[in-house]
């Protein structure tokens, strides 16, 4: 029995759930861990829970946990569905446990090499968390490439350069691309130096995207791979399972650096008309952090 003291929104893809735009061909995969009811809806849904153990065994007990559980204020889950939070993570941080650990899956499959030139197209929430853990990495060039002049704030807190995406500084080894547009995905292949590769993280959702394949693209030798969480890399396969993955990422939360990427809070009982504000892009930010006060 967990009883939950703070969840988050995954903006991109909870509001594509929200919205009704998950493909029928795509049901099974996007189904949350303990999704209830089956899409296009009404469905209980989300994946970013940290909890307080109320009960449960004597190791678990009272522990701050992660889980993959939907918005609920208690709910009781199997010992093995919940990791334990490190405790020198603040439990109001832990909540970008599940975005971190997209990031860490995306770095896993393109690793970056000290000296290579790096952008990443899209600071939202999962650009920013690739742009966080990038910015640990010695002798790299990194650019955060957004539309919105407010990211370079962003920018500056992590230590890395900012441009709008006509400025961007192109001949990149490797472009991480999180805008979920067309526009993003076809400027991060015009950034890319020849061999390079565009590693994508966005959820499209049922919208199609078109690439400009007939100018550089194979002239070029440029490589568009995606990056999705729900498998470990099969580089990673033989030494990491997902269990080790997620404690990867809650480890990697220790940085304060990832406060601020944490942009808004609202109360559990504020969830409704917050949701709906995010899936129409009238609530902007990074992470929408929501509180449970105690009963």
């Amino acid at each position: 029995m967990v009883r939950t003291l703070y969840s988050a929104v995954s903006r991109g893809t909870e509001s594509l759930v929200f919205n009704g735009r998950v493909p029928a061909s795509q049901y099974a995969a996007m189904r949350a861990p303990f999704q209830e009811g089956d899409f296009p809806g009404p469905v209980k849904y989300g994946y970013l829970n940290v909890g307080q153990v109320e009960a449960g065994p004597p190791e678990l007990t009272g522990r701050t946990v992660f889980s993959l559980y939907p918005h609920q204020d208690r709910f009781t889950v199997p010992a093995a569905a919940v990791t334990p939070v490190p405790e020198n993570v603040p439990p109001e941080r832990a909540v970008l446990a599940g975005t971190v650990e997209t990031a860490l899956n995306a770095l896993w499959d393109a690793p970056p090499r000290i000296g290579d030139r790096i952008a990443v197209v899209g600071a939202g929430l999962v650009g920013s968390c690739v742009a966080a853990l990038l910015s640990r990495f010695p002798g790299l060039r990194v650019q955060l490439v957004d539309t919105d002049p407010a990211r370079a704030d962003l920018a500056e807190a992590l230590g890395l350069t900012f441009a709008r995406p006509a400025e961007a500084v192109g001949d990149r080894d490797v472009v991480f691309h999180a805008s979920a547009t067309q526009d993003g995905l076809v400027r991060s292949l015009e950034l890319l130096a020849p061999e390079g590769s565009v590693v994508d993280l966005s959820w499209y959702g049922d919208r199609p995207v078109s690439l400009p394949l007939g100018e550089h693209f194979h002239s070029r030798r440029l490589t568009v791979r995606s990056s999705q969480v729900g498998a470990v890399p099969p580089s990673r396969r033989g030494r990491h399972t997902l269990a080790d993955r997620l404690r990867i990422a809650l480890e990697l939360l220790a940085d304060p650096v990832f406060d601020a990427l944490i942009t808004g809070e609202s109360r559990f009982e504020e969830l409704p008309h917050v949701m709906a504000e995010i899936a129409a892009n009238r609530l902007p930010g990074l992470c929408h952090r929501i509180r449970y006060d105690p009963a």
